[in-house]
C-alpha cells in the first residue's frame, strides 16, 4: 500500500479509537488504538529513507515502543508505570534519532522555551504526583530533549523531513501534557479527544520524517 493510503487508514483508525472511547464498547479501543500505531509504522516502513544514517531504524524502534506504551496504558488494571517507561525509551529512540546526523547546532532560544514549560507543568502538576515525583520528572526532562533536538536539527540543517519531526515532537509533548493534567490535575470531558488527536498525529508526523 502507498504512504496516502496507509496515512488515511490510520486516520479512520484513529478516529474509530476516539468514538469507541467515549461511546464504547471498550473492545474496540483495544483493536483500533494499536492498529493505528500499526499503520503510522507501516508508514514510516513505506516512506523513502529521507535522512542518513539509522534514522528510520530508529523512529520505527520508537514507534514500537510507543506501541507497548499504548497497550500497557490502556489495559483494565493500572499499568501507568510500565506505559510511561516504555514511552521513555520510545522517546530515548527518538533522542537518537534527532541527533544522528551529527554536528547539531542546538537552539538557545528553543532549549530556553521548553525548559521554562517543563519547569512550569513540573510546578503544577508536583503536588499531585506522589511517589511518581521522580519517573515524571525523568520523563519531562526526555521528552523536552527530543522536542529540543527535533526543532534544532530543523532549524539548523533543515534536513528532508525536519519540518514533519519538529511538529510531531512539539505535538507529542502537548499530547502529554494533557494526559498529564487529565490524570494529576483532574479530568475534563475532551481529554480523550484531545490527547487520542495530537498524539496520532505526532506519531504520523514522526514516521513521515523518515
Amino acid at each position: 500500500m502507498t504512504t496516502a493510503v496507509l496515512s488515511i487508514l490510520a486516520a479512520l483508525s484513529a478516529l474509530l479509537t476516539v468514538r469507541a472511547e467515549y461511546c464504547g464498547p471498550r473492545r474496540r479501543v483495544y483493536l483500533f488504538k494499536p492498529l493505528t500505531v500499526v499503520l503510522v509504522i507501516l508508514v514510516a516502513l513505506q516512506t523513502k529513507n529521507a535522512a542518513p544514517g539509522p534514522y528510520k531504524i530508529l523512529i520505527v524502534a520508537g514507534l514500537l515502543f510507543s506501541l507497548a506504551g499504548d497497550v500497557f496504558l490502556m489495559l483494565p488494571r493500572d499499568r501507568f508505570v510500565a506505559g510511561l517507561v516504555s514511552f521513555l525509551v520510545a522517546h530515548l529512540f527518538y533522542v537518537a534519532a534527532f541527533a544522528s546526523d551529527g554536528g547539531l547546532a542546538l537552539s538557545a532560544w528553543a532549549g530556553a522555551a521548553l525548559a521554562a514549560y517543563g519547569a512550569l507543568m513540573l510546578k503544577l502538576l508536583w503536588p499531585r504526583l506522589g511517589s511518581l515525583r521522580a519517573p515524571v520528572a525523568v520523563y519531562v526532562a526526555v521528552i523536552l530533549l527530543m522536542a529540543w533536538l527535533a526543532l534544532s536539527r530543523w532549524a539548523d540543517a533543515g534536513p528532508a523531513g525536519g519540518g514533519s519531526a519538529a511538529a510531531g515532537a512539539l505535538l507529542f509533548a502537548a499530547s502529554d501534557s494533557l494526559l498529564a493534567w487529565n490524570k494529576f490535575r483532574g479530568s475534563f470531558r475532551a481529554a480523550q479527544a484531545l490527547v487520542l488527536g495530537t498524539y496520532f498525529a505526532a506519531q504520523w508526523l514522526i514516521a513521515l520524517s523518515t
